[in-house]
């Protein structure tokens, strides 16, 4: 017998659909992806934290679920929202289904939704707060869950997903990398280690001096959830080591880097989530199709007279996509090279902070 589940949104809709997954209440923003495949990637990804997924791609589950697509130890995502659930998924590497992957994490999910209606209201509206529900409870309840939470801007996030002791990887390679943690991504791990560099992943609130103490050749200032602003530690030790060591940075890890050369930030309507993002290069003219998951941008005004410039733009919109500094090693990119299913079209961007640390 299928259970009824309903979705809240803080502007007084209510939504009834299918419920799957774990029966429970989960509150968070509601946000857009628009790919095609990768839901597994997108569920475990640690900067969907504080957020109720929903996918544009009406079906979802058909491939299944299995541990070689995780990006971190588990579901992050708040809830689920879906046109239609795959009953009957067919891969050769998956172990269960999407409702079992939802409940082994206690995560809800939603059915029956039309998404394209809800994908043109939060593009109309912005990203809205909203309940999402498994279980029974009344309209109003729901509904006063979803206004009455706190703007995610107001919410530390990163605290909730990064590694709280260091951990360490490849430590038999002659080259390292510290990763301060704000919601790294296992694809982020690899993309280094297969390039036969070592990773030290810290904290984020790591004191500057105990990252020189692994003694790094570089430092990547990751992805993750919710406002840069709050994150302050990750702040402070790119000021503090900007001038020792190479450092990159990868989407919430490029907001770090511009506010720590005096960047302002701003959150956008409804972000950029999906794998079809348009990126121009500036230096060369080449256009790049990415993969991205942000909330937050940098504004281009406020670095005008700064030491940072924009390398690469959003196609669609404009926003900065990639940053460098004029007289230090520091350059970043808003978008994700590493994401999987893909696209890889710039997974050479690694390629480039290696040789740079290889030859500083």
């Amino acid at each position: 017998m299928v259970k009824e589940a309903k979705l809240a949104l803080e502007d007084g809709t209510i939504l009834t659909g299918e419920g799957f997954g774990f029966e429970t209440i989960k509150t968070g923003e509601v946000v857009f992806s628009t790919g095609m495949t990768g839901y597994v990637e997108s569920l475990t990804d640690p900067s969907y934290k504080g957020q109720i997924l929903m996918t544009t791609y009406p079906l979802q589950g058909n491939y299944g679920i299995s541990k070689n697509w995780y990006q971190s130890d588990g579901i992050k995502a708040e809830g689920f929202i879906v046109r239609e659930e795959c009953l009957h998924p067919s891969h050769s590497l998956s172990e269960k289904g999407l409702s079992e992957f939802l409940s082994e994490f206690e995560i809800p999910g939603i059915g029956g939704i039309d998404t394209r209606a809800l994908t043109i209201k939060i593009r109309q509206h912005g990203a809205m707060k909203g309940a999402l529900s498994t279980e029974e409870i009344d309209n109003s309840e729901l509904l006063e869950m979803a206004r009455n939470q706190p703007s995610i801007v107001d919410v530390d996030l990163v605290d909730q997903v990064c590694v709280k002791e260091p951990k360490i990887f490849g430590d038999d390679f002659s080259q390292r990398i510290v990763i301060v943690d704000c919601g790294i991504k296992n694809n982020s791990i690899n993309a280094f280690l297969k390039r036969d560099v070592g990773v030290v992943v810290l904290p984020y609130d790591t004191d500057p001096k105990d990252v020189l103490d692994y003694d790094p050749d570089g430092i990547l200032i990751s992805s993750g959830p919710g406002d840069p602003t709050r994150v302050k530690p990750a702040i402070n030790t790119v000021q503090s080591l900007s001038e020792k060591l190479p450092i990159f940075g990868i989407c919430l890890g490029q907001q770090i880097i511009s506010l720590a050369f005096g960047a302002k930030i701003y959150k956008m309507k409804f972000g950029h989530r999906g794998i079809n993002q348009p990126v121009k290069d500036l230096k060369n003219g080449k256009v790049f199709i990415t993969s991205q998951n942000h909330g937050f941008t940098v504004d281009p005004e406020s670095i005008k007279d700064k030491l940072i410039n924009i390398t690469q733009i959003n196609l669609n919109d404009g926003t900065p996509e990639g940053i460098e500094h004029e007289e230090l090693a520091i350059s970043s990119v808003q978008y994700h090279p590493e994401a999987g299913p893909g696209p890889h079209d710039t997974d050479n961007v690694f390629d480039t902070f290696v040789e740079k640390i290889r030859q500083y």
